[in-house]
């Protein structure tokens, strides 16, 4: 997985996710909004074949945009792996 930035100011951060499609980015996308500073979170892919995926993050400034990206990465870590032990369990 290849990121890189295109905008990083206080309140907004772009960047572009190569590898990533839309089941991830959705994910992503619907775990930021989980977040109260959040004000901005979406992606858009121009052709999934040859264009990468470009994220925009905006946040109310009370907290920056990469610290909201980092607590709804950890978020989304901590459920796979309660996911992953529950399914394990079925076995």
């Amino acid at each position: 997985m290849e990121i890189d930035v295109v905008d990083d100011k206080k309140n907004r951060f772009v960047f572009e996710i190569e590898g990533m499609g839309h089941t991830y980015l959705n994910i992503l996308k619907n775990e930021l909004w989980n977040d109260s500073h959040v004000k901005v979170a979406t992606y858009a892919i121009k052709h999934p074949q040859v264009s990468k995926p470009k994220f925009i993050l905006e946040t109310d400034g009370d907290a920056s945009p990469r610290a909201a990206l980092g607590s709804a990465v950890g978020r989304l870590k901590k459920l796979t792996e309660r996911f992953k032990k529950e399914m394990s369990a079925i076995r």
